[in-house]
């Protein structure tokens, strides 16, 4: 939407790309109202997602948090925690969608987990290839789909449920809904807001999308794909003419992860060390 405003107002009304603010000359405001950093605050992607995944998964496992109780029926008038907007069921459901954001689901091994979607946005009649997503080191379980599949699959099998959907709706108990009932787009999306304020994150920048710019920007920035990998991963177009990959990877909103002195500074301080290759340089 943001794009879509930014373009008309630069190419449609002629207001170029000039950042929105007041001029010193006429004391009136020029440039592209869609450029300023009023909008910015609003339109801010999960910039921190890495970080923001893991504080979620690490709350949402916290003792007294993250329990599975037994379901008793509550009482409306009975003041409630902050944290008790949700159960431990709830959760488990919420760190698996946020790492699962797909339908058909095969193992191929204990450690590896395939997923098909029948459609998407750049395959709507089908013939879309595959994921497999691997199981990830202990230091990276907040970001490991295996972990978060069998999390909220041993919580399906508990309640009885052998099939139908894989997000189903949950109570205001915590109690899973075996009348196949799937979870809307609109209850993810206030579930997942109020998770955010579980951490002390102001919720309304980020939405649903927000996982496919962060998902984007941490493949490109922290694992170091290419372009062309992340296009062939992810489905998209490597036509590019369009430049449909950068509004992922760049945008107003985004803050700069290093500072400018240290672009080629050779003696700053090693970044995260790779649970894999150990590495830890950043490789001027």
């Amino acid at each position: 939407m943001r794009a879509a405003m930014t373009y008309a107002f630069g190419r449609i009304h002629g207001l170029g790309s000039l950042t929105w603010h007041k001029s010193e000359v006429s004391g009136r405001m020029v440039g592209n109202p869609s450029v300023s950093d009023t909008v910015a605050i609003y339109m801010t992607s999960l910039r921190r997602r890495k970080e923001i995944i893991r504080d979620l998964y690490n709350h949402n496992h916290q003792p007294g948090v993250g329990d599975i109780k037994s379901y008793t029926p509550g009482k409306r008038s009975a003041p409630k925690k902050d944290h008790e907007w949700a159960g431990g069921r709830a959760r488990r459901l919420l760190q698996c969608a946020y790492v699962l954001a797909f339908l058909y689901i095969e193992f191929v091994s204990p450690t590896c987990v395939k997923l098909t979607l029948p459609f998407c946005k750049t395959h709507q009649f089908g013939n879309v290839q595959p994921f497999y997503l691997y199981l990830l080191p202990e230091p990276l379980a907040y970001l490991c789909p295996v972990r978060a599949l069998a999390e909220w699959l041993e919580v399906l099998e508990a309640a009885g449920v052998y099939e139908g959907y894989l997000f189903r709706k949950v109570g205001a108990s915590d109690r899973i809904s075996v009348d196949n009932e799937h979870m809307t787009s609109e209850t993810f999306l206030e579930m997942f807001r109020n998770n955010l304020v579980d951490i002390r994150i102001f919720p309304a920048p980020y939405g649903t999308h927000s996982f496919r710019r962060g998902g984007c920007q941490w493949l490109y920035t922290t694992c170091r794909w290419g372009l062309r990998r992340i296009c062939d991963w992810g489905g998209w177009s490597t036509d590019f003419s369009s430049m449909t990959i950068v509004k992922y990877l760049i945008s107003y909103a985004d803050d700069s992860q290093e500072k400018r002195e240290d672009f080629m500074n050779p003696n700053r301080a090693p970044s995260v060390k790779c649970y894999t290759c150990g590495r830890s340089c950043h490789c001027i």
